[in-house]
Formats: structure tokens, C-alpha cells, sequence
């Protein structure tokens, strides 16, 4: 049986927050498994508004454009474990674990937040603060 897992992936303007995207992960969703590549990943990349030439090669070019990246790195192309879900299922899908990637679009930041099953936070921070808590470092 997997870890099954849910991304809720969320657009931040001021105040004003959309949710763009919910995604359900089959295996692995323990804070030191997929999340934590993810994680790393994304703090990896950078938020821009606009890009040209000069923009580096991993940049996303706000948080649609975040979700859609995200999605695709996730899926690698197979078949199975990632699926997108309607965003009312969200907690409905016998999760083992739930997390936010909240993009906010003035302050070109990425935010992470875990909960456990019970819907209690297990962290709030920045995607390099959940990397640096739960990536494991390869020698």
C-alpha cells in the first residue's frame, strides 16, 4: 500500500489566494520522499515575471506556469501515480499526508506548508527550509 499524498497548489497576490491545482500522488508522499525532491526542486528554480534570453534555464513564469512544471515533473511521463483530482476531494482520498505550495506572485516566493492526516500542520516554511529539513543528501 502506498503513502498516498495531495499537492494543493496555490497562487498568491496580496492578499487574494486561487487554488490552481490538486494533485494526488499514489506512492511515496512521506515528507522525505517525493515532497522533498520536490522541494528541492523548486527551490532549485525561480519565479519571474515575464522571462526573455537572460531568465535561468529553471524559472517559473508565475504560479500557472509553476503548476503546470511541477505536474509534468511528477508524471515523467507514465503512466499511473499522478493524477490530478477536483480540488473537493482534497483530504477525501485517504491522504497520508496533504501540502501546500503556495506561489506568491509579488514577492516571487514559494511557500510549503505539511499536514499529517489529522489536518495538523507538521511544517510552514519556505521550499529551501523543507528541503534542508527532509531531503536526504546523496554522497
Amino acid at each position: 500500500m502506498g503513502t498516498r499524498s495531495t499537492y494543493r497548489i496555490i497562487e498568491k497576490y496580496n492578499e487574494e489566494e486561487n487554488q490552481l491545482a490538486l494533485v494526488y500522488v499514489q506512492y511515496d508522499g512521506y515528507p522525505e520522499g517525493h515532497p522533498a525532491d520536490i522541494a528541492k526542486w523548486l527551490s532549485e528554480g525561480t519565479v519571474v515575471n515575464g522571462f526573455n534570453p537572460s531568465t535561468p534555464t529553471l524559472a517559473f513564469n508565475g504560479a500557472g506556469c509553476l503548476a503546470a512544471r511541477m505536474i509534468g515533473h511528477l508524471k515523467q511521463d507514465r503512466i499511473g501515480n499522478v493524477y490530478l483530482h477536483a480540488f473537493k476531494d482534497r483530504g477525501n482520498a485517504d491522504e497520508d499526508y496533504m501540502y501546500d505550495i503556495i506561489v506568491d506572485q509579488v514577492n516571487t516566493s514559494i511557500k510549503m506548508i505539511a499536514y499529517d492526516s489529522d489536518n495538523t500542520i507538521i511544517f510552514e516554511g519556505s521550499v529551501q527550509e523543507f528541503a534542508n529539513k527532509y531531503h536526504k543528501q546523496t554522497v
